[in-house]
């Protein structure tokens, strides 16, 4: 038995540096498609997306939305998507100022430093 044999041996500073990955994503065959309306389920195991167009979403009363697209990840991967859309979303709003996600607070008025006249609007372009 050699004496390097039952020891801990250090790692060498090679095997110390971090792998950076790349993950190149082919969407060249991807078919867009435009979602205002989400649903999430879940099973213990999995997280369901359920995308679809509500054609009347400030409708009152029953509607009937159809469901275009599913998504079923594993919950790892869900919360790596809350984090990424968390960020994106920030990000756009410190850009763009706060989302307001009450309806009836929107269409009360334009919020303050926006739409202003000689302001680039969000398209780009100058009101």
């Amino acid at each position: 038995m050699s004496e390097k044999e039952g020891k801990d041996v250090e790692p060498t500073p090679q095997a110390q540096t971090q792998v950076q990955t790349e993950v190149v994503v082919d969407d060249s065959s991807t078919v867009p498609s435009y979602s205002n309306f989400c649903r999430v389920t879940a099973t213990p195991e999995e997280v369901i997306l359920d995308f679809g167009l509500n054609p009347q979403p400030f409708a009152t009363g029953r509607q009937e939305v159809r469901a275009n697209q599913r998504l079923v990840m594993n919950f790892y991967t869900a919360k790596r998507l809350l984090t990424a859309l968390g960020m994106t979303i920030q990000r756009h709003e410190s850009t763009f100022g706060s989302i307001e996600l009450d309806v009836r607070r929107r269409a009360a008025g334009v919020p303050q430093g926006f739409a202003q006249p000689g302001r680039v609007g969000p398209q780009g372009v100058v009101e």
